[in-house]
């Protein structure tokens, strides 16, 4: 997998990693250069005294030197752009792929591994790139050349390259294996804070509401013990790592120069042969070193890259169609929005029994339908299978006669508007949220929509109007502020099809009265689908809806169900009792 990332999110930067190859090999071949003529130096100019050649084969060293600084820095800076732009690329694709799941897959992952998964595990994989274009030239060439260049400087002594490096490489490979299962679960520690993080953010009211704060942070602080003993396991091989490597060093440099001294003793080297061949086992095993770090950062980076590729390889369950359908329009352009439901059943993966069961009705245009029920009938359910959040398992969603699975995305997110359960605002301005379903909105159609969904008031009161500033989840407004900017957001993209997902809730009951006659005048062609806790809320609707356990078990005006729904009956009665003991 993680070959396979780098390989396909490269491809636009070969000319890069060309010159990155191109100058890490100068840049090697320069360094095997300079210890051949620092020996010539020692072995010809010092013992024969020749003071130009010291000078010219110097000069030349320093000339080497020079490009080997200039082919350096080149290398590490392609190396460095096509890394940035791989990152880049790969968290793209994260995003893009995230962007296309259906509420399943989010749900299936979560959102806290996904920003993880976006953020955390692509850096990793970032970093490998960078630092393997930097050594993946380098370190192999540098091992081999060093070799080649050792032997011929005194093969008498190859004994201390041929036990030295195998020795480094087995200390490498030990360690690779006690760290890849290491990094697998520090990933999925990283994800399990973040989850435990999200949520306290999230929920800060309710943590406070409650006086939860030692819970919370005992749960935060249980999350971060778990994180830090496996980063402390990590870390503890990595501190083995350094001292061992460094002790094969010294030992071999040690050995070097004790057995080579003999043999500079006995006449079988000269003085600068044995200190080029020490340069050049620190070289070949400096290499294996650099490949030392690049193995340890590549069990990490396989992990990442396998979270990585599981979000990537996702088919989402809600695929557009191919040559998606248009929605019929009349003479002047209008969709209808006329909404059937046939036979539609649902349930959520893993679920023993459906959500829906069954479901069959038909929401005319000019009129209001509303969906009422116990907690957990399946109301939500019902409108989320209206703009595909989900897909019906059985029978078919349909809008003026065209399933809405085999509808283009762009039509019918113009012909559907949602106001949700749970109201968001994004971080930005009154009008850019506004425009989030309207980006051609002049500034009167917002005003407009504010003002039906009872919204105008505030906004022109706050400093800057419709260039008031909005916080991320719209927290610097109130619940019922929230919600009308939420309501005044789905007004300005002027859909065919309304559906209000209980979102008159946080309203107080004089605000929702005047909202809803509001809407009665402002949306009368178009099709409303009105989901409600309170029967106050859908008294005048043209059509209830009741449901009970996912099945429809009644429906008709207001009146009609007080005198033929006992489900419906109880909800009044309920509520009505609840009312008059307030």
């Amino acid at each position: 997998m993680l070959l396979r990332l780098i390989a396909q999110y490269s491809k636009p930067y070969k000319r890069w990693i060309f010159a990155v190859f191109a100058l890490q090999l100068a840049t090697t071949m320069a360094t095997l250069y300079l210890p051949s003529l620092n020996a010539d130096i020692i072995d010809t100019g010092v013992v024969t005294g020749d003071i130009d050649y010291i000078w010219s084969t110097g000069a030349v060293m320093l000339g080497v030197a020079g490009l080997q600084v200039i082919t350096a820095v080149g290398a590490v800076y392609f190396g460095a752009k096509t890394a940035m732009a791989i990152g880049r690329d790969l968290r793209r694709g994260v995003f893009h792929s995230v962007a296309r799941f259906s509420a399943r897959e989010v749900n299936q992952f979560g959102a806290p591994t996904l920003i993880t998964r976006g953020t955390n595990d692509v850096q990793q994989v970032q970093m490998l790139v960078l630092m393997g274009l930097n050594f993946m030239i380098n370190a192999p060439i540098m091992c081999i050349g060093g070799v080649i260049m050792a032997l011929q400087e005194d093969p008498g002594l190859s004994w201390l390259v041929w036990v030295s490096v195998p020795i480094l490489l087995v200390v490498v490979g030990f360690l690779v294996v006690k760290l890849m299962p290491l990094f697998r679960t520090m990933q999925d520690r990283i994800d399990g804070i973040n989850g435990v993080l999200r949520e306290q953010i999230t929920g800060i009211r309710v943590v406070r509401a409650f006086v939860r704060e030692p819970y919370e942070t005992q749960r935060f602080d249980e999350a971060n013990e778990r994180l830090t003993e496996t980063g402390v396991k990590v870390g503890q091989y990595f501190v083995l790592m350094f001292p061992l490597i460094s002790l094969i060093l010294h030992l071999a440099t040690a050995a070097v120069l004790w057995f080579g001294g003999h043999r500079v003793e006995a006449g079988d080297i000269q003085p600068g042969a044995l200190t080029a061949f020490l340069q050049y086992l620190l070289q070949i095993l400096m290499a294996v070193m650099m490949g030392t770090f690049m193995a340890m950062m590549v069990p990490r980076a396989m992990v990442c890259a396998e979270r990585i590729g599981e979000v990537l390889d996702v088919e989402p369950s809600l695929t557009d169609p191919a040559g998606g359908a248009a929605l019929p329009t009349q003479g002047d352009g209008v969709v209808t929005g006329k909404v059937e439901f046939a036979g539609v059943t649902f349930g959520y993966p893993g679920a023993e029994e459906p959500v829906l069961k069954d479901v069959t009705f038909t929401a005319e245009p000019g009129q209001t339908t509303a969906i009422i029920g116990s907690t957990g009938a399946g109301k939500s359910t019902l409108l989320n299978l209206v703009p595909r959040l989900y897909d019906a398992q059985a029978g078919s969603v349909r809008i003026d006669g065209v399933d809405v699975r085999e509808l283009d995305r762009q039509a019918l997110a113009a012909a559907v508007a949602a106001v949700p359960q749970r109201p968001y605002l994004f971080s930005g301005t009154v009008a850019s949220n506004l425009r989030y379903g309207a980006p051609d909105a002049s500034d009167d159609e917002l005003w407009e929509a504010l003002r039906i969904a009872q919204a105008e008031d505030f906004v022109r009161a706050a400093d800057g109007g419709l260039e008031m500033p909005i916080s991320q989840g719209g927290t610097n407004v109130s619940g019922g502020q929230r919600q009308r900017l939420c309501i005044a957001r789905a007004l300005a993209s002027r859909p065919s099809v309304y559906l209000f997902d209980d979102s008159f809730s946080a309203l107080d009951v004089t605000t929702d009265a005047r909202l809803r006659q509001a809407l009665r005048r402002e949306v009368s062609e178009a099709t409303v689908l009105m989901v409600a806790q309170r029967v106050a809320t859908i008294t005048e609707a043209d059509q209830i809806l009741v449901l009970d356990d996912g099945a429809i078990v009644g429906r008709g005006t207001h009146a009609e169900l007080l005198e033929t729904n006992a489900t419906y009956q109880e909800i009044v009665e309920s509520q009505m009792s609840a009312e008059e003991s307030a």
